[in-house]
């Protein structure tokens, strides 16, 4: 069965939405990890927010994205739940995002 548009973007929304959730519930992973397993991370998902409201004309501070994906500002949550990379991790990092 094929979905109109709008019922298209109302699942994809609320997929986004349990994504979101399900990483803010989870910080014990990493961003780092994220990168390194699955090619994106928190940061990332920001990001495309940010770039979607620019394409869209719609005024969106990189901030703001940021905690829109956070559920608080970014430097509250780096302070509360970011650890250092281990050299592992960075190693893996490296390795993986060759630019």
């Amino acid at each position: 069965m094929a979905l109109d548009d709008k019922t298209q973007t109302e699942l994809e929304a609320a997929v986004f939405r349990r994504l979101v959730e399900h990483l803010r519930s989870h910080t014990d992973v990493q961003n780092i990890d994220l990168m390194n397993l699955a090619g994106f991370c928190r940061n990332c998902l920001s990001n495309w927010m940010k770039e979607a409201a620019d394409q869209k004309g719609v005024p969106l501070s990189k901030d703001a994205s940021r905690e829109a994906v956070y559920g608080m500002p970014y430097e509250e949550w780096k302070a509360k739940h970011q650890k250092d990379a281990s050299p592992a991790q960075t190693a893996a990092f490296k390795a993986s995002h060759k630019h």
